[in-house]
Parts: structure tokens; sequence; C-alpha cells
């Protein structure tokens, strides 16, 4: 029988620190650019374990989005 290969997987750069705590600020609706970061070019909220937030900011972040799409400052899907 034949030997598997192995693939090795990329090493995804996560940062320490939350962005957020460091800032000491919350995420905020009108803050566009701050949510941008942390939304994939598809539209998606990205995780938690990808963008290093703590879980407070995640969840505050998430409910900033969501009001942002509501408002029409962000869109909820991106068909590029």
């Amino acid at each position: 029988m034949a030997e598997k290969r192995r693939i090795p997987k990329r090493k995804i750069t996560v940062p320490k620190e939350c962005f957020f705590c460091v800032q000491k600020n919350d995420p905020g609706y009108a803050d566009v650019a701050s949510l941008q970061k942390f939304v994939s070019d598809r539209g998606k909220i990205i995780v938690r374990t990808r963008t290093g937030l703590c879980a407070k900011h995640q969840r505050r972040l998430t409910i900033a989005v969501k009001h942002a799409r509501h408002l029409a400052l962000m869109p909820f899907v991106s068909r590029d």
C-alpha cells in the first residue's frame, strides 16, 4: 500500500491582543472603517479565532455590523 503524503497546513497569524481592548473603545455601527477589518470580502463576519478579539467585543462587533447593514452603511453581501 502506498504511503499518503501529508500536505502541511498554512499557519494563520492571529493577533494576541483584542483590537478594541488595546484602543479602549467599543465597536460602533457608525465607525464603518473599523468594522470592515472584521468582515470578509464576501461580506461575512470573520470568526473570533481569526481576528483575535475577546468574546465581549466579538459579540458587540456582530451587533454593530448587523445595525450598520440595516442602516445601509455596509452591504449584506458582495457579488464580485
